[in-house]
């Protein structure tokens, strides 16, 4: 399904705003640092790494003219499932990331504890989407940087 068909149902049409893309991408980059802080747990380091996620495919999303509809539920899984539109990532990385999403809402919500391997893997995930997300910017719309 194209982005635009979500417009209205899980999606709004913004003008893409390089400020806030650029702020985005900074706070990606900051929370990845975060999440290389050792001395806090396995569980912050995730949500810090997992929050890097959302904020580059937040990003992606923004610099092609969409936001979603956090009124509505499941804007995780929009932001993640969009970056097969936004950037063309491929489909196995996304299932990785739906993953991380559903690993950070079993901890929320039910207090599940965080195997050291996922967050690494949402980490390295972190690291490698705002890499992506920042090459794709750009090449396609250098000027919202």
């Amino acid at each position: 399904m194209s982005l635009n068909k979500l417009a209205g149902k899980t999606l709004e049409n913004i003008e893409p705003d390089s400020t806030t893309i650029i702020r985005l991408l900074n706070a990606a980059e900051r929370n990845i640092q975060d999440a290389h802080i050792n001395k806090v747990s396995d569980e912050n380091r995730f949500d810090a790494a997992y929050k890097s996620i959302m904020q580059s495919a937040n990003a992606a999303l923004q610099a092609n003219g969409y936001r979603t509809l956090s009124s509505k539920p499941g804007h995780h899984m929009t932001l993640i499932q969009s970056l097969s539109k936004t950037i063309e990532l491929d489909a196995d990385t996304i299932i990785i990331l739906d993953t991380l999403r559903k690993q950070r809402n079993a901890t929320d919500y039910s207090g599940h504890t965080v195997p050291e391997s996922a967050m690494k893997e949402c980490l390295s995930c972190a690291e490698n989407l705002l890499h992506d997300v920042r090459h794709w910017i750009e090449k396609n719309n250098p000027d919202l940087l």
